[in-house]
């Protein structure tokens, strides 16, 4: 059974709310098409006329340790979605959790300088309490790893959220145990001792086996061919599948041809998804913005629609508090929405965009992850980050599964470059225990020093 048919048959047991955004649970690349998600929207009564200025919030969660973390996040997603966006243009689609993630575990390894710019670059505004924050996090959205269906209150087989995290450590390698403990009491991740020195590709496929595995097929080949080498100390994994119906779906006699516009002014036909429903809806400065829900209420997509022609500016201007803000101003409204199904994928090393952003330490000889090891840990470094992701969207709900990769490697000392000895020079040759010089010498001309020849 595929994930339409299976979508459709439990949609009779579902009522109503992930997000290409994480919604708070208010009730009411490389890409395989050139459809994105926008929608238009309107509304049967007057909205409120928008301010001058888009509104900001926070987020509504009650924990603070969770808000700030939540805060963070949202922060860093905005910088590497406009990173990778302006390295790559057309369609994007990354999940800043499973990325967060998979640096936490690394964060959680590293020092000084390392760890300073890591922390500036991921927003991590906890300390040593981002990796309990991750935990709770963790907690909670395991909880909402199936949605309840309204008749019974039994499972519906319309809602799955599943994350999942592993870590591969080379076999005989000498790791903190203060390391692994915090992975593994925060994480969940516990070590798996992996052959990186004698099977290094064998190594690779098992842990896309994993990655698949977890992603019900949706992520193969997150490694690529030659990512993992003989020198690959550790790697670093997160991965997250979701698929849910909507509350609302839409029927696919309503689906329609359309013309889609590009944002480089091109025109497509696609398949046009339309309903009309009751669903959280704002009007505000350059955009608007619709809240779909999913089965379960927990869970929604949020789209927000620039006014013709302010895409670029719209996005560039976006920040957390800004999203934060339109999740706060939706409102219960009636309109029609009309999608585009679309589906595709991204794939994308975010080692430069990373670096661009503040932390190219880590990825540099003088990297510090001293918590990694028993020893000083250095000469480990982070070689990239690997990241691949996954979307589908049609009249019955989403899909959608991502996985991230950390591949960190004993790295080779500084280089001083070449040092050539084309001119006179003085060499001895000592014994290193005592240091005893057991012999001294110079050379000022080579070309009398060819012995007998």
């Amino acid at each position: 059974m595929n994930r339409r048919e299976m979508l459709a048959l439990s949609g009779a047991l579902a009522a109503a709310t992930i997000a290409g955004c994480t919604g708070d649970g208010q009730s009411s690349a490389e890409t395989e098409t050139e459809t994105t998600t926008t929608a238009t929207a309107t509304t049967d009564a007057p909205t409120e006329t928008p301010n001058d200025e888009p509104p900001t919030g926070e987020p509504s969660v009650d924990d603070e340790r969770l808000a700030a973390l939540a805060a963070g996040n949202a922060e860093f997603a905005l910088d590497l979605h406009k990173q990778v966006a302006s390295e790559q243009g057309g369609n994007q689609f990354l999940s800043p959790y499973s990325i967060s993630v998979a640096l936490a575990m690394t964060y959680a390894g590293a020092r000084g300088k390392t760890r300073e710019q890591m922390e500036a670059t991921l927003r991590y505004t906890l300390g040593e309490d981002v990796h309990p924050a991750f935990a709770d996090l963790r907690a909670a959205l395991e909880e909402r790893e199936t949605a309840r269906a309204p008749i019974d209150g039994g499972e519906a087989d319309a809602f799955r959220l599943a994350v999942a995290n592993a870590l591969w450590g080379r076999e005989g390698f000498a790791f903190s145990d203060a390391f692994l403990d915090s992975l593994e009491s925060n994480y969940g991740a516990g070590l798996r001792r992996a052959d990186f020195a004698g099977e290094p590709d064998g190594e690779r496929e098992r842990i896309n086996e994993w990655v698949a595995d977890q992603t019900e097929g949706r992520i193969e080949d997150l490694l690529p061919a030659g990512s993992v080498t003989p020198d690959t100390a550790l790697v670093l994994t997160n991965a997250i599948y979701f698929m849910a119906q909507w509350a609302h779906t839409f029927d696919s006699e309503d689906t329609e041809d359309g013309t889609f516009t590009a944002l480089d002014g091109s025109e497509s036909t696609v398949p046009l998804m339309r309903q009309e429903l009751k669903a959280n809806y704002a009007d505000f400065p350059s955009a608007q913005a619709v809240e779909l829900p999913y089965v379960g209420r927990d869970v929604s997509m949020v789209l927000l629609l620039p006014d013709e022609g302010e895409f670029e500016s719209f996005e560039q201007s976006l920040t957390a508090s800004r999203l934060f803000g339109v999740f706060e101003e939706m409102r219960e409204r009636i309109g029609d929405v009309v999608l585009p199904r679309f589906e595709f994928e991204t794939e994308v090393q975010l080692s430069e965009a990373l670096s661009d952003l503040g932390m190219p330490a880590a990825f540099g000889p003088d990297a510090d992850f001293g918590g990694m090891t028993e020893g000083d840990g250095s000469g480990l470094a982070i070689d990239e980050v690997f990241h691949k992701s996954f979307v589908s969207v049609d009249e019955e709900g989403t899909e959608a599964a991502a996985a991230t990769g950390v591949v960190v490697e004993s790295s080779l000392p500084p280089s001083w470059g070449e040092l050539r000895f084309d001119r006179p020079f003085l060499f001895c040759i000592r014994d290193r225990p005592t240091d005893a010089i057991l012999f001294y010498g110079r050379v000022v001309d080579a070309g009398a020093a060819q012995g007998d020849e």
